[in-house]
Protein backbone atom coordinates (compact mmCIF):
# COMPACT_ATOMS: atom_id res chain seq x y z
CA UNK A 1 0.00 0.00 0.00
CA UNK A 2 1.19 3.61 -0.85
CA UNK A 3 -0.40 6.72 -1.16
CA UNK A 4 -3.00 7.60 1.96
CA UNK A 5 -5.27 10.15 2.50
CA UNK A 6 -3.69 12.15 5.71
CA UNK A 7 -3.62 15.43 7.27
CA UNK A 8 -6.03 18.00 6.96
CA UNK A 9 -7.66 15.89 4.51
CA UNK A 10 -8.80 12.89 6.99
CA UNK A 11 -10.96 15.55 9.33
CA UNK A 12 -13.92 14.72 7.31
CA UNK A 13 -14.31 11.38 5.30
CA UNK A 14 -12.86 11.26 1.84
CA UNK A 15 -14.92 9.82 -0.67
CA UNK A 16 -14.55 8.17 -3.90
CA UNK A 17 -17.74 7.76 -6.08
CA UNK A 18 -16.98 5.24 -9.14
CA UNK A 19 -19.99 4.64 -11.43
CA UNK A 20 -20.70 2.88 -14.35
CA UNK A 21 -22.07 0.11 -16.26
CA UNK A 22 -21.32 -3.76 -15.78
CA UNK A 23 -18.07 -4.95 -17.16
CA UNK A 24 -16.49 -1.56 -17.49
CA UNK A 25 -13.51 -2.33 -14.84
CA UNK A 26 -15.16 -0.21 -12.44
CA UNK A 27 -14.45 -2.99 -9.29
CA UNK A 28 -10.96 -3.58 -10.24
CA UNK A 29 -10.84 0.25 -10.36
CA UNK A 30 -12.03 0.61 -7.12
CA UNK A 31 -10.17 -1.96 -5.37
CA UNK A 32 -7.38 -0.15 -6.74
CA UNK A 33 -7.67 2.95 -5.83
CA UNK A 34 -8.77 1.76 -2.27
CA UNK A 35 -6.04 -0.37 -1.27
CA UNK A 36 -3.47 2.43 -2.86
CA UNK A 37 -5.02 5.41 -1.06
CA UNK A 38 -5.76 3.25 2.26
CA UNK A 39 -9.42 3.46 2.00
CA UNK A 40 -12.17 1.89 3.05
CA UNK A 41 -14.17 -0.33 0.03
CA UNK A 42 -17.58 -1.08 -0.66
CA UNK A 43 -18.92 -2.50 -4.06
CA UNK A 44 -22.24 -1.53 -4.11
CA UNK A 45 -23.45 -3.73 -6.58
CA UNK A 46 -23.17 -6.61 -3.68
CA UNK A 47 -25.49 -5.24 -1.39
CA UNK A 48 -28.34 -5.56 -4.00
CA UNK A 49 -26.73 -9.08 -4.95
CA UNK A 50 -27.28 -10.44 -1.23
CA UNK A 51 -30.44 -9.27 -1.49
CA UNK A 52 -31.68 -10.86 -4.45
CA UNK A 53 -29.20 -14.21 -2.93
CA UNK A 54 -31.42 -14.31 0.16
CA UNK A 55 -34.44 -14.37 -2.07
CA UNK A 56 -33.62 -17.02 -4.46
CA UNK A 57 -32.28 -19.13 -1.61
CA UNK A 58 -35.68 -19.14 0.38
CA UNK A 59 -37.70 -19.66 -3.23
CA UNK A 60 -39.57 -16.44 -3.11
CA UNK A 61 -40.47 -14.25 -6.25
CA UNK A 62 -38.01 -12.11 -7.39
CA UNK A 63 -41.00 -9.26 -7.73
CA UNK A 64 -42.19 -10.12 -4.50
CA UNK A 65 -41.68 -6.54 -2.45
CA UNK A 66 -42.37 -7.66 0.89
CA UNK A 67 -39.64 -10.65 0.98
CA UNK A 68 -37.23 -7.98 -1.02
CA UNK A 69 -37.45 -5.34 1.70
CA UNK A 70 -37.14 -8.21 4.65
CA UNK A 71 -34.01 -9.72 2.50
CA UNK A 72 -32.57 -5.32 1.98
CA UNK A 73 -33.09 -4.91 5.83
CA UNK A 74 -31.12 -7.92 6.83
CA UNK A 75 -28.30 -7.25 4.58
CA UNK A 76 -25.47 -6.75 6.84
CA UNK A 77 -22.40 -4.89 5.06
CA UNK A 78 -19.28 -6.57 6.60
CA UNK A 79 -20.19 -9.78 5.34
CA UNK A 80 -20.66 -9.39 1.90
CA UNK A 81 -19.70 -13.10 0.39
CA UNK A 82 -18.14 -12.10 -2.74
CA UNK A 83 -17.72 -15.68 -4.28
CA UNK A 84 -20.80 -16.47 -3.47
CA UNK A 85 -22.69 -13.56 -4.84
CA UNK A 86 -20.88 -13.44 -8.20
CA UNK A 87 -23.19 -15.88 -9.96
CA UNK A 88 -24.07 -15.54 -12.93
CA UNK A 89 -27.64 -15.57 -11.61
CA UNK A 90 -28.08 -13.88 -8.87
CA UNK A 91 -26.42 -10.94 -10.61
CA UNK A 92 -29.45 -11.31 -12.93
CA UNK A 93 -31.90 -11.06 -10.38
CA UNK A 94 -29.91 -8.34 -8.57
CA UNK A 95 -30.76 -6.41 -11.22
CA UNK A 96 -34.44 -7.22 -11.25
CA UNK A 97 -34.52 -6.19 -7.20
CA UNK A 98 -32.68 -2.93 -8.11
CA UNK A 99 -35.52 -1.68 -9.38
CA UNK A 100 -37.86 -1.77 -6.32
CA UNK A 101 -37.57 1.88 -4.87
CA UNK A 102 -38.01 0.81 -0.95
CA UNK A 103 -35.43 -1.89 -1.34
CA UNK A 104 -32.98 0.95 -3.00
CA UNK A 105 -33.96 3.12 0.03
CA UNK A 106 -32.82 1.05 2.66
CA UNK A 107 -29.51 -0.14 0.77
CA UNK A 108 -29.05 3.33 0.43
CA UNK A 109 -28.72 4.29 4.03
CA UNK A 110 -26.32 1.59 4.68
CA UNK A 111 -24.48 3.05 1.68
CA UNK A 112 -24.28 6.41 3.23
CA UNK A 113 -23.58 5.32 6.91
CA UNK A 114 -20.29 3.15 4.76
CA UNK A 115 -18.95 6.12 3.18
CA UNK A 116 -19.11 7.85 7.00
CA UNK A 117 -15.84 5.95 7.94
CA UNK A 118 -13.08 7.89 8.46
CA UNK A 119 -10.57 8.22 6.83
CA UNK A 120 -12.68 7.97 3.71
CA UNK A 121 -13.98 5.09 1.83
CA UNK A 122 -14.30 3.89 -2.37
CA UNK A 123 -17.64 2.99 -3.26
CA UNK A 124 -18.78 1.56 -6.65
CA UNK A 125 -21.92 1.22 -8.28
CA UNK A 126 -24.42 2.59 -10.69
CA UNK A 127 -26.34 5.38 -8.74
CA UNK A 128 -23.04 6.42 -6.33
CA UNK A 129 -22.31 10.00 -7.69
CA UNK A 130 -25.83 10.81 -8.52
CA UNK A 131 -27.88 9.67 -5.19
CA UNK A 132 -25.91 7.72 -2.70
CA UNK A 133 -23.09 10.05 -2.55
CA UNK A 134 -23.58 13.35 -4.03
CA UNK A 135 -21.02 15.43 -2.38
CA UNK A 136 -18.64 12.66 -2.79
CA UNK A 137 -14.59 14.29 -2.98
CA UNK A 138 -13.89 12.72 -6.46
CA UNK A 139 -16.73 11.29 -8.92
CA UNK A 140 -15.55 8.96 -11.89
CA UNK A 141 -17.93 7.28 -14.09
CA UNK A 142 -16.41 4.10 -16.08
CA UNK A 143 -17.81 2.92 -18.84
CA UNK A 144 -16.28 0.62 -22.30
CA UNK A 145 -18.30 -0.64 -25.30
CA UNK A 146 -20.83 -3.25 -24.95
CA UNK A 147 -18.45 -5.10 -27.33
CA UNK A 148 -15.38 -4.67 -25.15
CA UNK A 149 -17.42 -5.68 -22.22
CA UNK A 150 -18.85 -8.48 -23.18
CA UNK A 151 -15.35 -9.85 -24.16
CA UNK A 152 -14.00 -9.31 -20.73
CA UNK A 153 -17.06 -11.53 -19.46
CA UNK A 154 -16.10 -14.44 -21.82
CA UNK A 155 -12.81 -14.48 -20.75
CA UNK A 156 -13.41 -14.15 -17.59
CA UNK A 157 -15.47 -17.55 -17.68
CA UNK A 158 -13.15 -18.92 -20.23
CA UNK A 159 -10.38 -18.00 -17.29
CA UNK A 160 -12.10 -20.53 -14.41
CA UNK A 161 -12.85 -23.24 -17.28
CA UNK A 162 -16.43 -22.31 -18.35
CA UNK A 163 -18.00 -22.16 -21.56
CA UNK A 164 -20.38 -19.48 -22.79
CA UNK A 165 -21.83 -18.11 -25.59
CA UNK A 166 -20.26 -14.38 -26.98
CA UNK A 167 -23.72 -13.17 -28.07
CA UNK A 168 -25.64 -14.49 -25.29
CA UNK A 169 -23.49 -12.67 -22.87
CA UNK A 170 -23.82 -9.33 -25.04
CA UNK A 171 -27.39 -9.58 -25.23
CA UNK A 172 -27.47 -9.69 -21.34
CA UNK A 173 -25.05 -7.03 -21.30
CA UNK A 174 -27.19 -4.81 -22.99
CA UNK A 175 -30.53 -5.93 -21.29
CA UNK A 176 -29.21 -5.00 -17.99
CA UNK A 177 -27.91 -1.81 -19.16
CA UNK A 178 -30.98 -0.83 -20.61
CA UNK A 179 -32.86 -1.87 -17.30
CA UNK A 180 -30.61 0.06 -15.51
CA UNK A 181 -30.44 3.27 -17.52
CA UNK A 182 -34.12 3.10 -17.81
CA UNK A 183 -35.56 2.58 -14.30
CA UNK A 184 -37.49 5.54 -12.88
CA UNK A 185 -35.86 4.93 -9.18
CA UNK A 186 -31.98 6.15 -9.70
CA UNK A 187 -30.97 5.09 -13.08
CA UNK A 188 -27.59 4.66 -14.28
CA UNK A 189 -25.99 7.79 -15.58
CA UNK A 190 -23.10 9.93 -15.18
CA UNK A 191 -22.69 12.78 -12.37
CA UNK A 192 -22.86 15.96 -13.80
CA UNK A 193 -19.50 16.64 -12.16
CA UNK A 194 -17.93 12.97 -12.57
CA UNK A 195 -14.86 12.10 -14.72
CA UNK A 196 -15.81 9.64 -17.34
CA UNK A 197 -13.13 7.19 -17.82
CA UNK A 198 -13.72 5.13 -21.21
CA UNK A 199 -11.65 1.49 -20.62
CA UNK A 200 -12.55 0.12 -24.03
CA UNK A 201 -8.92 0.84 -25.36
CA UNK A 202 -7.30 0.83 -21.87
CA UNK A 203 -5.87 -1.97 -19.87
CA UNK A 204 -6.12 -1.95 -16.16
CA UNK A 205 -2.88 -0.10 -15.34
CA UNK A 206 -3.73 2.66 -17.62
CA UNK A 207 -7.18 2.81 -15.96
CA UNK A 208 -6.05 2.84 -12.81
CA UNK A 209 -3.44 5.56 -13.44
CA UNK A 210 -5.93 7.48 -14.86
CA UNK A 211 -7.92 7.30 -12.06
CA UNK A 212 -5.03 7.92 -9.48
CA UNK A 213 -3.94 11.16 -11.39
CA UNK A 214 -7.32 12.88 -10.86
CA UNK A 215 -7.37 11.92 -7.33
CA UNK A 216 -4.25 13.31 -6.75
CA UNK A 217 -5.33 16.40 -8.50
CA UNK A 218 -7.96 16.68 -5.73
CA UNK A 219 -6.00 15.69 -2.74
CA UNK A 220 -3.30 18.28 -3.98
CA UNK A 221 -5.81 21.20 -4.31
CA UNK A 222 -6.91 20.22 -0.56
CA UNK A 223 -3.56 20.45 0.37
CA UNK A 224 -3.15 23.91 -0.89
CA UNK A 225 -6.50 25.44 0.33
Amino acid sequence: MSGGVSGGAAAAPFVIAIDGPAGAGKGTMARRLADHFRLHLLDTGLTYRAVAHRILAEGAALDDEGAAIEAARAVDLSRLDREALSAHAVGEAASRVAVIPAVRRILVDKQRAFARRLPGSVLDGRDIGTVVCPDADVKLYVTASAEVRARRRLAEIEARGGTAEFERILDDIRRRDERDIGRADSPLRPAADAHLLDTSEMDIEAAFLAAKDIVDRVLDARGKA
